[in-house]
């Protein structure tokens, strides 16, 4: 009730050795605390903050537009509501190096066991979308650097993205990840791989955690867990299919109650009021709140 019963360090050691268990941790993407606290209850392992979500629900394409501190605002509202380990998209750092350290410990503080900082030139935009650009290597390397000499917890997760497969090519990818990780990154997000040989060839090359992004819509065959798992990957991430989901719904919604003028028909795919108070715990409240109420102080001596 109100907040979660575990602590930010505590966390942060639970998706480290989720991660060394070498099994695949499957991580939706929460559109806000109260879904995060679904994403919980169906038993992922985490949860994930994504920035093409969050500028979404703003209303702003994803190209840069989100603050650091936007971020970090809602960032701490999941944490605030969730055991479990909350990573979040960092984008570029929002910045130069500076910029990227003083984002690290943004997160930090906001209660986060990890972000990713990806190699796209500032400002940057989707990962599926063409037109993308990525910075110099040793550019990346100094962002990551920067990230590293800021963390002050080192069980914080530093993932490095790399965007440089629909750039560069493949090759030029997986060269970049491995220097990235030479920089200090713990696991590295190849972004955009086209197909099962392409995830295949990453993992072969390159030894630390990897994350596979499983949006749809995007470059990236669909691949399952049982798939991912045997290819070797540590992180399946959907981090936007709470969202696309949700806002099917509203617009479906939507048009049926602009058309039949009643929610009538609507009301067997609705979170019924027992449901949203169960998973608010409202019980729990009242019975604080009675508790608090009914209290007094011991008589002196």
């Amino acid at each position: 009730m109100l907040h979660t019963r575990t602590t930010p360090a505590s966390r942060r050691r639970s998706l480290c050795e989720q991660l060394a268990s070498g099994r695949l941790l499957r991580i939706p993407g929460a559109i806000n605390p109260y879904s995060a606290k679904l994403v919980q209850e169906a038993g992922f392992d985490a949860v994930y903050l994504s920035g093409a979500v969050l500028a979404a629900d703003l209303g702003l394409p994803d190209i840069g537009l989100t603050t650091s501190t936007e971020i970090a605002a809602r960032a701490q509202q999941f944490t605030r509501v969730t055991d479990l380990p909350a990573l979040v998209d960092a984008d570029t750092g929002f910045g130069e190096p500076m910029n990227a350290a003083r984002t690290v410990q943004l997160m930090e503080d906001a209660g986060l066991a990890g972000l990713h900082l990806e190699d796209q030139v500032d400002p940057k935009r989707c990962g599926h979308l063409d037109g993308k650009g990525v910075v110099p290597r040793e550019e990346m390397g100094r962002r990551l650097r920067a990230a590293v000499d800021a963390r002050r917890d080192p069980d914080f997760l530093l993932m490095a993205r790399t965007d440089a497969r629909a750039v560069e090519g493949l090759a030029a990818a997986i060269d970049r990840a491995k220097a990235y990780v030479d920089a200090g990154a713990d696991a590295v997000f190849p972004e955009a791989l086209a197909d099962e040989a392409e995830f295949e060839a990453f993992r072969k090359a390159v030894d630390v955690p990897l994350l596979a992004n499983m949006t749809e819509f995007g470059k990236s065959r669909l691949l399952d867990a049982r798939t991912l798992e045997n290819l070797g990957y540590n992180i399946a991430l959907y981090p936007v299919t709470l969202f696309r989901l949700a806002m099917g719904a509203v617009e479906d919604g939507l048009r049926t109650l602009a058309a039949e003028g009643t929610q009538e028909s609507l009301l067997p795919r609705m979170h019924t009021r027992s449901r949203l108070y169960e998973v608010l715990g409202y019980e729990d409240y009242a019975a604080f709140d009675s508790t608090v109420a009914d209290f007094t102080l011991p008589p002196g001596n």
